[in-house]
């Protein structure tokens, strides 16, 4: 066996093992010969087992193979830089953020599918915006995009099919009316906003239906609806269940203001998924779940309960 090993090494050269570090583990291979590999086949391997930042940083650097590889458009379809991005500020340097963002739009060559971020900024935006006409999903949550920058290059993103604004605090009802009216074909639209503070009456709380009904007025082909802890009323939630004929999923939770007067619980929960505004209702669902996998499991419950622990368990 040994022999026969020896001469195939003679005839096809000796063996390469290639090993890529990845989130603290290793994809490793023996026998095969990866720089001679197609590239294709290799953009599809990185895409599926190496993130981004790393992709960049280091696969770049291994042989020229895998540089060509990573320097074309087809690792770069699908960029999902947020886990990065948030680790960035939590080391407080969200500074990185819009340069690598800018260089890996680049190497799409304007072929980015989709795109997902934390905290980015105006020119991360704008180029990310600029080369997009092939984007459909965009997630840029708790971004620093400002109205004036989503309206300049809104026109980009005319195929967006799911967009993702939340707690871009800087993003108004001006720059929601501009995704709505360029974007038409959004079916999936996250608007979640900060928690804040549960109001003693709704005539002393901020009622504000205008998103609902920008929403409404030019969203009308979306399914899915993701708007935590806004400010509309009643108002906002009769005009978007009239106008949206295609919504299926909506979650309002934390929406303080909203009754669900007249029909509207009625209309609401025909949907194939509802959220309510009463977060005490998702708690008591969890709690209902509990008890039931509890009683399910009652005597094996008893059975670990009625062992005394031991000594090493007390110190």
């Amino acid at each position: 066996m040994e022999k026969e090993r020896e001469e195939m090494e003679s005839m096809n050269g000796p063996s390469k093992r290639v090993c890529v570090s990845v989130e603290n583990s290793a994809v490793c291979t023996t026998g095969g010969r990866w720089d001679e590999l197609n590239p294709e086949i290799l953009s599809s391997i990185f895409v599926r087992i190496v993130p981004p930042d790393l992709m960049v940083r280091s696969v770049l650097l291994v042989c020229r193979n895998w540089m060509e590889t990573v320097s074309g458009p087809s690792c770069w379809m699908e960029i999902d830089l947020e886990d990065w991005c948030r680790k960035c500020c939590i080391a407080k340097r969200p500074h990185l953020i819009d340069p690598v963002v800018r260089k890996v739009v680049r190497q799409s060559r304007s072929t980015v599918q989709r795109l997902s971020t934390y905290r980015l900024g105006i020119a991360g935006f704008s180029i990310a915006a600029s080369r997009g006409r092939c984007l459909k999903t965009l997630q840029i949550p708790m971004c620093e995009v400002t109205d004036q920058v989503v309206e300049k290059h809104v026109g980009f993103l005319a195929n967006l099919t799911f967009l993702d604004i939340s707690y871009c605090l800087k993003i108004t009802e001006k720059g929601l009316k501009a995704f709505g009216t360029q974007c038409k074909s959004l079916t999936h639209l996250r608007r979640n906003m900060p928690l804040w503070e549960l109001p003693t009456s709704v005539e002393a709380s901020d009622v504000n239906d205008q998103e609902a009904l920008i929403i409404a007025e030019t969203m009308k082909g979306l399914q899915r609806l993701d708007f935590a802890f806004n400010r509309l009323s009643d108002t906002g939630i009769e005009a978007m269940l009239t106008q949206c004929k295609a919504l299926t999923h909506l979650e309002i939770q934390g929406c303080w203001n909203v009754e669900l007067k007249g029909d509207l619980e009625v209309r609401c929960k025909k949907l194939v998924d509802f959220r309510s505004p009463w977060i005490d209702e998702h708690e008591d669902n969890l709690v209902d779940s509990s008890d039931d996998h509890s009683n399910k499991d009652e005597s094996d419950d008893e059975s670990i309960y009625s062992e005394s622990p031991s000594s090493s368990d007390l110190d």
